[in-house]
């Protein structure tokens, strides 16, 4: 063989290089040693480090010839042992231009001594053509004791790529930032990284051996080895799995994730279990923040749809637990102060915290009724253990943490009570959070949430996340008593302007309903009114306001009340509209001044632009009205109508019919005169009077609504043919609700129904005396007698006396024939009429007057007095109440001597 180089790209010191020969002695030491490790000799599947670099083996016979060919060689070399046997092998694999090196070599073998070297060789696998088998070749002789020799050849580059393998490997495992380990069959561990190392503080050397037991709590190693079994039996795959333990001198728990795969040997045959740890504590942490962020969020939410549905304080304080519980915390409570649950403007102890509180709600996860949870706070609990009830009203005393909640408007955290208390349910509570419920600065009770032990105690967020809870509800609360008081000072003002229930007058019978549109606040700009007027006269009164809520009926109650004065100044009904009209267009302009104002200017600005909305009251101050005024002696009714729906009148044996009454502008228009009509109703008649939202919808127009209504009034109870005129007057007023759509919401609406019943003639004393001084005593003759047939003999020297001064002065001031008149209804009514025109006026007279005391004496011994114009003169009356078995009133002597 020459003794050229292999190549340029061979190593010049692997060709024919020598290492010193290998002691068999020690070959064969270590195979006895192994041989007394194992009792019974055993086959090993396949699997060895033999199986991946490939090794081939031959054998050379004393003439330098191969005498044997292992398979493995003709699968390296690529000759067939027919090919190969008693070939020389320089000459059968080794190229042409290193076989003289070669030769060379073998010669120095069959001398007997060992050789180690690269010996290039054909190979047409190999991309240059060649390729190069590391040699090891020991001298043997054959069974005559000839030199030979045995060789061992394995492929250079099969021990290279081992070495790379076997680099990068130590390179993954030891420079890897996740803990590395390496578990055998018998699930000891093997091998551990330095990351590994430095979590549990022991040197890599000292895991060996270790199994999960001495490494994790107990659960923990169990679910460990577990994993590791399925994992080396099934071969699948386990990542992330959760492992949760603490680091040896760290009190802190910490958490890992862990995967685990099955390692093989290059056969196939399981050899371990390798796995990777990595430390998720703040991963881990992050996430449970992240995850309770979203879940506060979503309990904000569910708050903001489900709180404060309901402007009523009790379901408020519900629906606060009804999120609350068991999303946030296990059990919780609300205390709202008496003093806002009673209605009063300023609760009183909001200073101090220790004023009157009541549990309006209670709800708990973990028990079925209440429980002393966080009324460890209240009076003489240690002494009387039994639960606040829903309902109850109860203090916490000065020095409570509760009552030092209500007075700084702070959260206190009051912690869960000894375990040792097990006859308390408290006993079970991990935490509880006493939060005052803070609206507008002003706190208007106590929440409180207690979680029970096993459940996660309360966090700063869980703090944060109670008192915007708390807030919310409070502002509900806040504006639930607003609402409330506002809704009880608005019904205060309708009920002060409508006339009260079953209102009563001479010669009618009267019944009234009123439904607000908006039933929420119940007030509208509808009104009714039934005004008692002297001679037993009744003025009955139907009006709109156009608009709705509480401003109109602001307005209506000034209107209702302008209505009331004009009507005792006993004018006529279109003056009394007229009047009215007047009053409306004032109300509707700055300082009540309309002078120089045209029909409609102030709904239009300067340059025809739409007057500002926030000034201008027009539409509020527009309104319809009917007035009428009936006097049961006469049996005859005038009206008078400012654009209102027409009276509907039903005699008896009659339809109902719609009235003509000339309708007129609505009130605060101005520019036209009101007509009146005067009709004379039968007793037993029905008239009915009624605001717009009775017979008018966006369902129906007015004259359906209309038609509707004389319908339900030509058949109240629902018989074909029958008439309103004969049912009770109740009766129909239901009935005619019941029947009309009344419920649409969209406004008010105002019923007013009476039927007639005329005075008789029986009670009525009506004469005519001449204007002589000889008529004062006829006055007095016919009024006793009319009185002693009535039965009245108790006011007859009143009565007598006051007719002796009206006639007298109908003498003395008046003109023309003297009438005299006397009712008997509900009161006795006396009137005197004259011609003259001039009105009587009370005076105090001095003590040396002779006269002037007249009137007085009638004011004193009469119920109510009072003139009023007539068509021909004036009338002077004085009412007298009837006798009911109590004192009447100061004697008339007394009277008559106290004037002097």
């Amino acid at each position: 063989m020459s003794e050229k180089p292999a190549g340029a790209d061979m190593p010049e010191e692997t060709v024919g290089s020598q290492v010193s020969p290998m002691s068999q002695g020690s070959s064969m030491s270590d195979m006895s040693s192994m041989s007394s490790m194992s009792a019974v000799w055993q086959s090993s599947p396949p699997g060895s480090i033999y199986d991946y670099i490939r090794v081939a083996s031959f054998a050379l016979g004393p003439d330098g010839r191969i005498a044997q060919w292992s398979e493995r060689a003709a699968e390296l070399l690529g000759l067939t042992a027919s090919q190969a046997i008693g070939k020389d092998p320089v000459e059968a694999f080794v190229p042409p231009e290193y076989q003289e090196t070669g030769q060379r070599a073998v010669a120095d073998i069959l001398d007997g001594r060992e050789w180690t070297g690269l010996v290039p060789y054909r190979n047409p696998r190999a991309p240059s053509g060649h390729g190069i088998a590391e040699v090891y070749v020991m001298p043997a002789q054959d069974e005559h004791g000839k030199r030979a020799a045995l060789c061992i050849a394995v492929d250079v580059s099969a021990l290279r790529g081992l070495e790379t393998d076997l680099a990068s490997s130590q390179a993954v495992f030891g420079q890897s930032p996740l803990g590395f380990f390496l578990f055998g069959t018998d699930l000891r561990i093997l091998r551990v990284n330095e990351r590994f190392a430095k979590v549990f503080g022991r040197p890599t050397d000292e895991y060996r051996g270790t199994t999960p037991h001495d490494l994790l709590p107990r659960g923990e190693a169990d679910r460990l080895a577990a994993a590791l079994r399925q994992v080396l039996d099934s071969g699948q795959s386990l990542t992330d799995m959760p492992i949760v333990g603490q680091a040896p001198g760290s009190p802190d728990r910490r958490r890992w994730s862990v995967s685990l795969y099955r390692l093989h040997s290059g056969s196939g045959r399981p050899i371990g279990v390798a796995g990777l740890a990595a430390d998720v504590t703040g991963r881990r942490r992050a996430e449970q923040e992240a995850a309770g962020v979203r879940r506060n969020l979503a309990l904000l939410n569910e708050a903001g749809a489900r709180i404060g549905t309901s402007l009523d304080l009790e379901t408020t304080a519900r629906e606060l637990l009804d999120v609350a519980v068991p999303q946030f915390c296990d059990l919780a409570s609300v205390d709202l102060y008496q003093g806002l649950l009673s209605g009063d403007e300023t609760p009183p102890g909001l200073a101090d915290g220790s004023a009157e509180l009541r549990r309006v709600a209670f709800a708990s996860a973990v028990s079925d009724g209440p429980v002393a949870f966080g009324d460890i706070c209240r009076v003489n609990t240690v002494e009387d253990p039994k639960p606040i009830q829903v309902g109850e009203v109860h203090r916490y005393p000065f020095n409570s943490l509760c009552a030092h909640a209500l007075r700084t408007a702070q959260v206190r955290v009051v912690p869960g009570r000894d375990g040792s208390e097990a006859l308390e349910f408290g006993a079970m509570l991990q935490s509880t959070l006493v939060v005052p419920m803070v609206a507008r600065d002003t706190v208007v009770g106590l929440a409180q949430f207690s979680r029970t032990k096993g459940s996660e105690p309360f966090g700063e967020r869980d703090r944060a996340l109670a008192v915007e809870l708390a807030a919310r509800a409070a502002v509900s609360i806040d504006n639930a008593r607003l609402y409330r008081r506002e809704h009880e000072r608005a019904l205060i003002l309708q009920r002060s302007l409508l006339p009260p229930g079953d209102p009563e007058a001479a010669g009618l019978d009267i019944a009234c309903r009123y439904l607000p549109g908006n039933a929420a606040t119940e007030v509208g700009g509808d009104w009714f009114d039934v005004i008692e007027l002297p001679g037993h006269r009744t003025a009955l009164v139907v009006g709109d306001v156009m608009g709705r809520g509480l401003r109109a009926a602001v307005a209506m109650g000034e209107l209702r009340t302008a209505v009331r004065t004009l009507a005792l100044l006993d004018l006529e009904p279109a003056e009394v509209l007229s009047a009215l009209d007047e009053i409306a267009r004032g109300l509707g302009t700055p300082g009540g001044s309309h002078a120089g104002a045209r029909p409609g200017s102030r709904a239009l600005a300067r340059d025809g632009k739409a007057a500002d909305d926030s000034s201008d009251l027009t539409e509020v101050y527009l309104a319809t009205c009917v007035y009428a005024v009936y006097d049961p002696v006469t049996r005859r009714c005038t009206f008078a109508n400012a654009g209102h729906p027409p009276p509907v009148l039903v005699e008896p044996g009659e339809g109902a019919l719609l009235m003509e009454v000339p309708p007129g502008l609505p009130l605060g228009v101005g520019g036209e005169p009101f007509e009146e009509i005067e009709v004379e109703l039968p007793d037993g008649a029905l008239l009915a009077l009624y605001t717009d939202g009775l017979v008018e919808s966006r369902d129906h127009t007015l004259d359906e609504g209309l038609h509707a209504l004389r319908a339900a009034l030509n058949t109240p109870d629902g018989a074909d043919g029958g008439n309103a005129a004969a049912g009770s007057l109740e009766d129909v007023c239901d009935h005619v609700l019941s029947t009309l759509d009344t419920h649409h919401g969209e406004d008010d609406i105002a019923l007013l129904m009476a039927r007639v019943q005329g005075l008789s003639a029986e009670s009525v004393g009506d004469w005519h005396l001449p204007s002589a001084p000889q008529s004062v005593g006829r006055a007095r003759e016919l009024a006793r007698e009319q009185l002693e047939s009535w039965g009245l003999d108790d006011l007859v020297d009143t009565t007598e006396l006051l007719v002796s001064e009206l006639v007298t002065n109908a003498l003395r001031y008046g003109q023309g024939e003297i009438r005299l008149r006397l009712l008997l209804d509900r009161t006795l009514v006396c009137e005197v009429w004259d011609g003259g025109l001039v009105q009587p006026r009370r005076r105090r007279a001095r003590d040396t007057d002779e006269g002037g005391r007249g009137l007085q004496l009638v004011g004193m011994l009469s119920a109510g007095w009072g003139s009023r114009r007539t068509p021909l003169g004036k009338t002077v009356w004085f009412e007298l109440a009837l006798p009911d078995g109590r004192p009447s009133g100061p004697d008339s002597v007394e009277a008559l001597l106290s004037l002097w």
